[in-house]
C-alpha cells in the first residue's frame, strides 16, 4: 500500500513495476505476479448496450416511471454501467466464485442486484401499448438487455479466471496426487510430471539445507585453538567436528510387467529428479530376467529413456512371465557385491511369481547385507499373499513393506528414505 501511495495508479506500467518489486521475490513469483496483474487490471471493455441500434434518439426519452436500470441503459455512460456491474458484483461476492458451474448463478445474481426485474417490467409495459414509439422503445430495451447480459457474462468469466483458476488447479492437483497411478490416462502424464517437479523441488531444497547444516557439526576446540595461535588466541578461524555425510546409495529393482509399469515410471522420475549431489542410484528392471539400465537413464532425458525402457526396447529385458526367484538369483550372481552396509535397496513390484520358486533365501541375503530393504507393492495390502503372490513370504526380509500406488505414497516413501539415509 505504501508503494501504491508513492507511485499512484495513473501509470499502469509504473504501478505494475512497483508492485512487482515489493510483492514478488523469486523469478517464479514474478511470472505469477505478471499474469495475475494483467488479469486483475485488464480492461473491462464494456460496450454501450444501445450502440449501433437504429433510431437511437429514443434513448433520450427517459421517463419518470422508468426503473433505475432502464435509466442507466437509456441515458447512462459505459463508465456508469461498468461501475454498476462492479458494485453489484461486490454485493453478491463474486470473488467467492470457485467452480465453473457457478458462473450462471453469479450472472443472475448480479443482474438481479442491478434491477433486472424493473427493466423487464418496463419492457412489458412498452409492449402493452400499440403506439409505434412504444414498440420501438420495447425493441431497443430488449436488445440492450441482451447486450447487458453478454457484458455481465464476460465480466463473470474474467472473475472466474482471476479467482477460481488457482482453486480449480489446486483441486485437480490434489486429485492426481491421490489417484491410483495404474488408472491414469496418457493425457494426465504431462500434468503429473509438473506435480512431480514441484515435489522434487521441495525435497531437494529441504535435504540440501539439511546437509549444509550438518556439515558444520560441533566446534572442535583443540583444532580451533591451534589454528588461531597466530592471532594471540582470538578465534578468527573456527574449526568444526563435521562428520562427512555421504550421498545415499540406492539400488532400485523395478518390475516392468504391464500390471505395474505405470508406478515404475513415476518412481524412477522421482528418484532421478533428485539432484545427483543428493543420491547415487543404480537401476535395474526385470520381468523374466534382470537388466541394469543405469546408463540409459543417466545418458539423456529420463522421460524419453523411460518410454523406451518400459516398452522393452534397447534393454534386453524379456517381457514374458514374471519370475522373481530367477531375478533374485541373477542379482545375487552378478551384482550382490554392490550391496554394502550403506546401500538402500528398493524393490517395486507386486510379488506375483507365477507359482515359481520365490528364492526367499536370496532376498534374506540381500536383507542382511544392505542398510535398508524397502518393498513397494502397487497392490492393496488386503490381497497380498493371494493367488500367486509371494508377498507374505518376502515381507519378513524387508525393513519396510508398503502399499504404493499413488504419487502421495511415492513422496512419503522417498521423503522417509532420504530422512533415514542422511541421519
Amino acid at each position: 500500500m505504501r508503494a501504491v501511495d508513492l507511485v499512484g495508479y495513473a501509470d499502469r506500467q509504473r504501478l505494475g513495476e512497483a508492485l512487482s518489486s515489493v510483492l514478488a521475490k523469486s523469478s517464479d513469483e514474478k511470472e505469477v505476479f505478471k499474469i495475475t496483474f494483467e488479469r486483475f487490471f485488464s480492461s473491462e471493455g464494456f460496450p454501450d448496450p444501445c450502440q449501433g441500434i437504429e433510431d437511437a434518439s429514443i434513448r433520450l426519452d427517459l421517463r419518470a416511471s422508468d426503473s433505475t436500470l432502464t435509466g442507466l441503459l437509456v441515458s447512462g455512460t459505459t463508465a456508469d454501467l461498468a461501475m454498476s456491474v462492479r458494485e453489484a458484483a461486490r454485493a453478491v461476492d463474486v470473488a467467492g466464485i470457485r467452480f465453473f458451474f457457478q458462473r450462471g448463478p453469479y450472472i443472475q445474481r448480479i443482474l438481479h442486484h442491478m434491477g433486472l426485474a424493473g427493466l423487464d417490467h418496463d419492457i412489458e409495459m412498452a409492449h402493452g401499448k400499440d403506439r409505434p414509439a412504444s414498440q420501438r422503445r420495447a425493441k431497443i430495451l430488449e436488445l440492450a438487455r441482451s447486450r447487458l447480459f453478454e457484458n455481465v457474462k464476460s465480466f463473470v468469466g474474467r472473475q472466474y479466471t482471476l479467482f477460481a483458476g488457482s482453486s480449480t488447479e489446486g483441486a485437480l492437483e490434489e486429485y492426481l496426487r491421490n489417484a491410483r497411478l495404474s488408472e491414469l490416462e496418457e493425457r494426465d502424464f504431462h500434468r503429473m510430471y509438473s506435480i512431480i517437479q514441484k515435489m522434487l523441488k521441495h525435497l531437494n531444497s529441504l535435504y540440501a539445507r539439511r546437509r549444509k547444516t550438518s556439515k558444520r557439526g560441533q566446534l572442535n576446540f583443540k583444532r580451533t585453538l591451534r589454528a588461531n595461535i597466530a592471532f594471540d588466541g582470538l578465534l578468527f578461524d573456527r574449526r568444526w567436528k563435521a562428520k562427512k555425510i555421504d550421498r545415499p546409495d540406492i539400488i532400485v529393482l523395478c518390475d516392468v510387467s504391464r500390471s505395474v509399469n505405470a508406478v515404475v515410471r513415476f518412481l524412477l522420475l522421482f528418484l532421478y529428479g533428485l539432484n545427483q549431489t543428493l543420491v547415487k542410484i543404480r537401476s535395474f528392471i526385470f520381468c523374466s530376467n534382470l537388466v541394469e539400465v543405469t546408463g540409459i537413464l543417466d545418458s539423456g532425458l529420463v522421460g524419453e529413456a523411460l518410454a523406451r525402457m518400459l516398452s522393452g526396447a534397447e534393454t534386453g529385458v524379456l517381457m514374458g512371465l514374471t519370475d522373481y526367484g530367477e531375478v533374485f538369483r541373477e542379482f545375487e550372481e552378478k551384482w550382490l557385491d554392490t550391496v554394502t552396509g550403506k546401500t538402500s535397496v528398493i524393490i517395486l513390484g507386486d510379488a506375483r511369481n507365477n507359482y515359481g520358486d520365490p528364492q526367499t533365501e536370496v532376498l534374506k541375503t540381500i536383507y542382511r547385507r544392505c542398510k535398508r530393504l524397502i518393498w513397494l507393492n502397487p497392490e492393496s495390502r488386503s490381497i497380498w499373499g493371494t493367488g500367486d503372490s509371494e508377498m507374505n513370504r518376502y515381507s519378513p526380509f524387508c525393513h519396510l513393506a508398503k502399499e504404493c500406488n499413488t504419487l502421495r505414497h511415492l513422496e512419503r516413501v522417498v521423503h522417509a528414505l532420504l530422512q533415514y539415509s542422511l541421519n
